[in-house]
Formats: C-alpha cells, sequence, structure tokens
C-alpha cells in the first residue's frame, strides 16, 4: 500500500511482513486486516467488520478501534483511512501531496466528523446528522475551542479520509469520530477523539442513552469532548448546557428533517420543503424558537437568492419581529432575527446590535459570523463586518458559507474604498458562482467603482440575462444597503451601464 510501510499478508501462518520484517499483531488485528485487504476495492463498514470479523459475538465498537489504531501503528498512521459515516479503507494507489491548510489557532481545534450510522436502517441518518449538528454547535460555543463548522465537516461524509490530510487541510490539531447505534428508542454513541497527525487516540467512550433524553445525550458527549482537549473547559462553567430547546421530541425530529432542506435552501422545492416541516414543528410547540429561526433564515436566503418575491418575503416578518424580542440568549436566534431586521431595512440599528451580541454569546459559529457580517456591512461597519466574514470562512473552509463570507467581505473592501481587494475577491466569487444575482450584482458596483467601464457593462448583460425585469428603481426598494454613499454607487452604476431606472 503506496504511501504506507509495505507489507506481505502470509494466510498459511497468520504472519505478516513489513518491509520484509514480521511484526507482531494480535490474531483480531490479523483477522481485520485481512477482511480489509481481501476487500481493499470498497469501503468496509464498521458493522461489516464487526459482524465478519468477531463473528456476530455481542462486542464494543471501542474493540474495534483498538485493533484498527494497532494496525496503524504497525503498517503507518495512513495505512488505513476512515471514511466519515461508513467505516474504513485500505489506502491505495500513489500517495497525493499533503494538503496545504491555514495555520493553527492559537488555542486547541478540531473538526467533528460524521458518524457512521450502525443501525439496521438508514431511516435515521437524519437523526445522525442532527446529532453531530447540534454538538458541534454547542462545542462552538465554548471561547477557549476552535471548532470547524458541520457544513465543511460533511463534506466528508462517506468519503475515504486521511485524518493528518483533512486536519492540515481546514487548519486542526484533532479530530472526533464515532458512531451511532438506535434500537427501537435505545441509542448508543461511540466516540473517539484522535490527534490528526499521528492517529493517536487520545480519549474514546461509549455513551447510552434513549431518543427522549436527546439533548443530555449531546451536551454530555459535548462536555466530555471539551474536557479531553482542554481539562480547563468546565462543562458547566463553559455554558454549553441549555434549556432544552422543546420538550416535545416529535417538533425536534421535524426540524431535523427540515435542515438538509432550508440549511442552504438550494431550490424552491427545498424552501417550500423545509417551510412546511418548520411549521409542523412549531404547531407542535408554539414556542420552538429554534424552528421559527430557521424558517426566518430559510426566508433570507429564498429572497437572496431571488427565489420568492419581496412580498412573499415580508410574510414572515411579524414572526421575526416577535422572534427578536423573545431571543434571549441564543445566538442561532438573535443571528438570524438581527439580520432578517437589518435585510428589511426597518431595524438596521437594531439588527446589528442582535448579530454583535450573538458573536460576544458563540465566537467560534461559522452560521453566527456569516448572520452578523451582513447587517454590519449595511450600517458602514465595514472592517467590522470583514473580521466577521474572514471568522466565517476560517470556521467553514470547505461549506457553502465560505463563498457567501468572501462576497461579502469583498463587497465591504469596496464600500470600504479597498476597491481592488474588493473586485479580486468578487471575480473569484463570480467564476464560483456565476448565476448568483448578488455577487454578479456586487461585482459590476465593484468594476464600476474602479473605473473598469467595459467589464461593468459585461457584468450587467449577465445581470440582466439572471434577472430580466431589473430595475434601478426596484432594487433601490428592496436592498439593505441603505446608507448614502451605498445608494450612489448603485444609482451610478446602474445609469452607467445603461441599465433602467
Amino acid at each position: 500500500m503506496t504511501g504506507t510501510r509495505p507489507f506481505v499478508l502470509k494466510h498459511d501462518n497468520r504472519e505478516v511482513l513489513v518491509d520484509g520484517t514480521p511484526v507482531a499483531l494480535g490474531a483480531r488485528a490479523f483477522d481485520v486486516l485481512a477482511y480489509l485487504d481481501g476487500h481493499r476495492d470498497r469501503v468496509v463498514s464498521k458493522a461489516e467488520l464487526l459482524e465478519n470479523v468477531w463473528g456476530g459475538l455481542a462486542v464494543e465498537e471501542g474493540n474495534l478501534s483498538v485493533q484498527i489504531s494497532a494496525l496503524r501503528k504497525a503498517l503507518g498512521a495512513k495505512a488505513i483511512a476512515t471514511v466519515p459515516g461508513v467505516g474504513y479503507k485500505p489506502v491505495q494507489g500513489p500517495e497525493a501531496p499533503p494538503p496545504s491548510g491555514p495555520a493553527l489557532p492559537d488555542k486547541p481545534s478540531l473538526i467533528v466528523l460524521p458518524f457512521t450510522n450502525l443501525s439496521a436502517t438508514s431511516e435515521n441518518d437524519y437523526l445522525v446528522d442532527g446529532l453531530i449538528t447540534d454538538i458541534i454547535a454547542s462545542l462552538s460555543r465554548l471561547s477557549g475551542l476552535f471548532v470547524i463548522a458541520a457544513a465543511t465537516s460533511f463534506r466528508f461524509k462517506g468519503q475515504p479520509v486521511d485524518l493528518s490530510n483533512v486536519a492540515r487541510q481546514v487548519g486542526v490539531r484533532y479530530a472526533v469520530e464515532g458512531s451511532v447505534q438506535q434500537a427501537g428508542q435505545a441509542l448508543r454513541v461511540t466516540v473517539q477523539l484522535v490527534e490528526a497527525e499521528t492517529a493517536r487516540t487520545i480519549w474514546s467512550e461509549r455513551f447510552t442513552g434513549a431518543t427522549d433524553d436527546v439533548f443530555a445525550l449531546q451536551d454530555e458527549i459535548a462536555a466530555r469532548v471539551a474536557g479531553a482537549v482542554e481539562p480547563r473547559l468546565m462543562f458547566a462553567e463553559a455554558g454549553i448546557a441549555q434549556a432544552k430547546p422543546t420538550e416535545d421530541l416529535g417538533a425536534y425530529d421535524l426540524v431535523l428533517r427540515a435542515l438538509p432542506h432550508v440549511y442552504g435552501v438550494r431550490t424552491l422545492e427545498d424552501f417550500r420543503k423545509g417551510i412546511a416541516l418548520l411549521d409542523q414543528a412549531f404547531a407542535r410547540d408554539p414556542g420552538y424558537k429554534m424552528a421559527k429561526a430557521w424558517k426566518v433564515r430559510a426566508y433570507l436566503i429564498a429572497r437572496g437568492a431571488r427565489m420568492i418575491s419581496w412580498e412573499e418575503y415580508l410574510e414572515v416578518a411579524p414572526l421575526a419581529q416577535a422572534l427578536l424580542a423573545e431571543a434571549g440568549d441564543d445566538p442561532l436566534v438573535l443571528a438570524f432575527s438581527g439580520q432578517f431586521h437589518a435585510f428589511s431595512g426597518w431595524g438596521q440599528q437594531e439588527g446589528a446590535e442582535a448579530v454583535r451580541r450573538a458573536q460576544r454569546l458563540c465566537p467560534n459559529s461559522a452560521l453566527v459570523n456569516l448572520a452578523a457580517g451582513w447587517p454590519l456591512s449595511y450600517i458602514g461597519a465595514y472592517d467590522e463586518a470583514i473580521g466577521a466574514f474572514d471568522a466565517g470562512v476560517r470556521l467553514d473552509p470547505l461549506g457553502d458559507m465560505a463563498i457567501y463570507c468572501r462576497m461579502g467581505a469583498g463587497y465591504c473592501h469596496v464600500l470600504a474604498g479597498r476597491v481592488d481587494t474588493g473586485v479580486a475577491i468578487l471575480e473569484q466569487v463570480v467564476a464560483e458562482l456565476p448565476s448568483y444575482h448578488t455577487g454578479v450584482n456586487f461585482l459590476m458596483f465593484a468594476y464600476w467603482a474602479a473605473g473598469r467601464t467595459r467589464d461593468a457593462h459585461r457584468m450587467a448583460d449577465a445581470l440582466r440575462r439572471i434577472v430580466p425585469d431589473i430595475t434601478l428603481s426596484a432594487a433601490l426598494e428592496s436592498t439593505p444597503y441603505r446608507q448614502p454613499d451605498q445608494r450612489d454607487l448603485m444609482k451610478d452604476a446602474y445609469r452607467g451601464v445603461g441599465l433602467p431606472d
């Protein structure tokens, strides 16, 4: 296996030669290696290994983790790739150069990889993914930790990964991996914390609970991970533990089902499906703030992508206004409702203060920082907004949020007078999202501000293709950028490139 210590399996006497020299492996480790090597053309699930190597005996998954660690120690840390959410795969083919990535933060840093679903059915994948998302959200509340956002973590779901390469790619020191098994209402979660560069297991533990106790289970796992990485981070003092978001587990289940549709809102169909599920959730629990908050955010995203009209967008305004008043200390509720107020134009300072408060409560959340950057840009706090957007990129380097953070930061540079810097960033954004209205619009403004009129005209043509009925008056009415200098740039650019008033 290229990139590891070469080995030969001798099945007749159950011996393993590494670099031509016999190595001591336990009988179970040999069986695991033999099974993986015999199925090297695919990913082997943890459940399959437990079934075939242990012959159906009731054993803990931790036993498998011990054998994998022993094999990596004997064959090299990169000999067996973890496939988050699935299982393991022997490394094959030429070794790729290690990916470059950002420098390590000056605090303990980690990525929580998707957990393997060991249940008999894949129908509860959403529950497993929801558990991981909530654990990441809990850990993100700790100012003493740096935690990669869920959107980036789930980029690795079902993909063979080398933990050291993943850690280098996203700029962290540790990785958390594990599995979830559900039988009826019972949950068993096995978690391990790994020093990614060496593949050394620092800590592992099994947690048991019931689906109606899922919030306590999430908090306990987050607390133990935090304590294993940094003992000074005490769970109770850190404020991870919150009141249950809802007493109705059916409402929580509906929100989990809605998240894949509303997290990014890729299509109008996604938007409609997600909103229907969220409406059902807070119909069951009218006080469920997070269900309302995700609905408010979904309307924001759908309007930003021009999937829905301004009039339909404003239908959720009463909900957003009430939500901000009752947000309390929930950072995502503050961030989403504050962003809605600012985007709508009838509470920009109020919205900016709400997102600032959300940042203070949860500085390590990519979602909070993305939501915060926009209201700060609307009120002209450009450098503060760029700081929030840059934090969002660093926390979610491979997720969808990163490009929208770069978009916001690029336009802030333009508005702050650093036009060339803004142009360079926005050109990259439009290259990645050529049909996204806001990015094309921002780049048109940036080109106009830079005196690049021919390029501004080119972006205007692209804008007409995306929004055929575009007019300056409609843009001025709906834009959240309401400062005099912001509106002057819009007017000059629209009229300069010949877009209709």
